[in-house]
């Protein structure tokens, strides 16, 4: 594809981002600052907005449309506690077959809408043989083993620096008030590495040693793009992993989709309650 081609992709997508925004912006009367991406099963925390406007993902424009189960597929924006926040209840994943920049679409129109600080739920599979399913890992750090990246091409240079850092992919801030919101709640959570995979198989027993290996605590396929687009933007980004299924290489058992979400919404209620007690302390 010659230069040409590709900057016209590119000034495309931009204006789709901010064509978005703009119908978004004429249809709910808030202005966002916190914005919560809702994975696999982990939609209860919608029941925690006040005066909610829900708008479908199909009516906006240029806004690509959910697949997998468990995503409902809708914005929701509202109040919770102090805070303006945009919900998004279902999210897009590279397996689905979109383009990493598709994938981020909505976190350039929370950029657009002024969001300073994303919360990012998924289900994933626990690596460390320590982790219990059901239960909460907060996520330290990312590994992006997906085989692309959304910032591949032409930087655009109002949205962020062509080489963004990502010494600190997770505010450590927010993740403080996280932890001291599990303690204050009474709910254990574990604290790990996140490491993101294309997917839309579940990992062999070798891809689970190896990356076991990498350092990573939990595995799933999705999250780490929209972390890198968030602090490509400059949004502070806190990441929350409901341990769905034991990955661990050596007493792996055979695993469906419907599983793994009957275990997220396990652990959706105490995922929902660190959420608000954690926006509490923003």
């Amino acid at each position: 594809m010659s230069i040409s081609l590709l900057q016209e992709e590119l000034r495309d997508y931009v204006e789709n981002v901010k064509r978005a925004a703009r119908f978004i912006e004429k249809e709910v009367d808030l202005q966002p600052k916190v914005a919560v991406i809702l994975g696999s099963g982990l939609g209860d925390v919608s029941k925690s907005l006040e005066n909610a406007v829900s708008i479908p993902y199909d009516e906006i424009p240029g806004f690509p449309l959910s697949t997998a189960p468990g995503h409902k597929g809708e914005l929701i924006f509202g109040n919770a506690l102090h805070h303006s926040v945009m919900l998004m209840n279902g999210r897009f994943h590279f397996y689905e077959g979109y383009s990493m920049r598709t994938v981020t679409f909505p976190i350039r129109i929370m950029q657009e809408l002024g969001v300073e600080v994303l919360l990012i739920t998924n289900a994933s599979g626990g690596l460390n043989p320590d982790f219990e399913v059901g239960r909460v890992m907060l996520i330290r750090d990312i590994i992006n083993f997906m085989g692309d990246n959304p910032l591949i091409g032409q930087n655009v240079d109002e949205w962020g620096p062509r080489f963004p850092d990502m010494s600190e992919p997770v505010d450590r801030d927010l993740l403080s008030k996280a932890l001291l919101s599990a303690k204050e709640l009474g709910i254990g959570v574990y604290e790990g590495v996140y490491v993101g995979v294309a997917g839309p198989n579940f990992e062999t027993p070798a891809e689970l040693r190896m990356l076991r290996r990498f350092g990573a605590d939990a595995v799933g396929m999705s999250t780490v793009p929209e972390v890198i687009v968030a602090r490509h933007a400059g949004i502070r980004v806190l990441g929350l992993s409901a341990i769905s299924d034991r990955a661990v290489a050596e007493d792996l058992k055979p695993l469906t989709a419907e599983e793994v979400l009957e275990m997220a919404k396990k652990a959706g209620n105490d995922i929902s309650k660190l959420i608000l007690k954690t926006l509490e302390k923003i």
